[in-house]
């Protein structure tokens, strides 16, 4: 696996806008980013906003299908609430803290 295929596979890549031309995969990722957590129909409810006229059953399977890839691979999160599941984009629940000493990052350079 090259260094392409690797970010393809495990990298979240949030379209910064919402394209009626871009894919399936890449509207559902922004409609849950829009969103920030939602179920599978909440995400579908909200690609319904953006466009309006694109919901189907077709649509509702591949968002579960997207969605639970996503969740599967660690890239979004999620949990269970009352059997339905709640994805989450967000993946840090809190800063990190600390602070970094910049002269261990380059070796090279004087301290």
């Amino acid at each position: 696996m090259n260094d392409e295929q690797f970010n393809d596979a495990f990298t979240l890549h949030i379209p910064p806008a919402y394209n009626t031309e871009d894919t399936q995969k890449n509207k559902i990722i922004f409609a849950l980013a829009s969103l920030g957590e939602g179920t599978v129909n909440e995400v579908v409810a909200k690609l319904e906003d953006l466009e309006p006229g694109i919901t189907s059953e077709q649509l509702t399977a591949m968002a579960n299908i997207v969605l639970k890839e996503l969740y599967d691979k660690g890239l979004i999160k999620g949990s269970e609430t009352n059997g339905e599941m709640h994805y989450d984009t967000s993946k840090m629940l809190k800063p990190n803290e600390g602070a970094v000493n910049v002269g261990l990052l380059d070796p090279d350079k004087d301290r």
